[in-house]
């Protein structure tokens, strides 16, 4: 296989360029080395390797006539044309289950760090300020009421976590799921109404494209908690800090944002908010499991092996 093209549309980690490096004939564009190779071997570019930053678009299919398949390292599609790869004949596969415990931890880990303050109570201790006085109460996580925006793989991996610390379930999906203990709400504005915390998990389409809005933030309300491991687009991001400034949510734990890198400035001085920089699925384990899941995509496409994860 080290004739085939492979074309890594960004970095990632280092262990999947060198695992594709060893298997294949591999192209990096960013790399100013690899630049001209690559504008000079389009034809010979078999397969695409993408994530959540950058995947496969328009423009990048139509360039590349010899492309075969699509292998992203995330489990999102919303980088990915599938309209224009279904009309080419393109396989897709991405990275479903290997990354759902560490991504249903970071939701978990969210919501205790905001509720409980952990971040705000670091920087009391490593300033010295705990010499001056005790650090502000924050608020209690265990038997809260919790309000999934999807019930999937993650989704159901959150509630069981959000279980076993005494939290009553409720959800928001296209459909009821058979989870008989959980309750099901058509209108996401309901769910948003009886849960204290809200956690967005669902796949970002068309449809769940800001599917938190104002109304939503506000039925939430002033001691409510929104928590978003989805996508930043999930989130009518200058309603979210709106709302923050003016109160009218309690806080939020953010892993994902509208414009990565790009953050609001005006969330960094908020002590009710956690940010994170979209580290929902990385750890070392996760991201090895990941890397190699798109290689063995990839080596059973090449050799006409029944494909481990297709999406298309």
């Amino acid at each position: 296989m080290a004739e085939i093209g492979v074309l890594m549309t960004c970095p990632m980690s280092s262990y999947l360029e060198q695992e594709l490096q060893n298997r294949f004939k591999l192209f990096k564009p960013w790399d100013s080395s690899s630049s001209e190779s690559l504008s000079e071997n389009r034809d010979s570019i078999r397969a695409v390797v993408g994530n959540t930053s950058f995947g496969a678009d328009s423009e990048l299919i139509d360039s590349l006539p010899s492309l075969e398949i699509v292998a992203s390292c995330s489990v999102g599609l919303d980088k990915i044309d599938l309209g224009k790869c279904k009309e080419r004949g393109i396989r897709v596969t991405n990275t479903p289950d290997v990354l759902t415990d560490d991504v249903a931890d970071a939701a978990i880990g969210l919501a205790l760090a905001t509720l409980r303050k952990i971040c705000g109570c670091d920087r009391f201790v490593r300033s010295g300020l705990w010499r001056n006085g005790d650090f502000e109460l924050g608020s209690k996580f265990s038997g809260k009421s919790v309000g999934i925006v999807g019930l999937g793989r993650i989704g159901s991996a959150i509630a069981k976590r959000a279980e076993a610390f005494g939290c009553s379930i409720s959800y928001h999906s296209r459909s009821q799921k058979p989870y008989p203990s959980y309750k099901y709400y058509r209108n996401i504005v309901d769910l948003a109404s009886n849960s204290q915390i809200l956690i967005v998990s669902c796949s970002l389409t068309e449809e769940t494209r800001h599917i938190i809005n104002r109304e939503v933030i506000n039925a939430l309300g002033p001691r409510g908690v929104l928590i978003n491991i989805g996508r930043g687009p999930h989130v009518d991001e200058p309603e979210l800090v709106s709302a923050l400034l003016e109160r009218r949510l309690g806080g939020a734990g953010l892993d994902v944002f509208e414009n990565e890198p790009e953050v609001p400035e005006e969330l960094f001085g908020l002590e009710n908010v956690v940010l994170l920089p979209h580290v929902g699925s990385d750890s070392v384990e996760t991201c090895m499991a990941m890397a190699d899941l798109v290689i063995r995509n990839l080596e059973a496409h090449f050799c006409n092996k029944p494909l481990l994860t297709p999406v298309i």
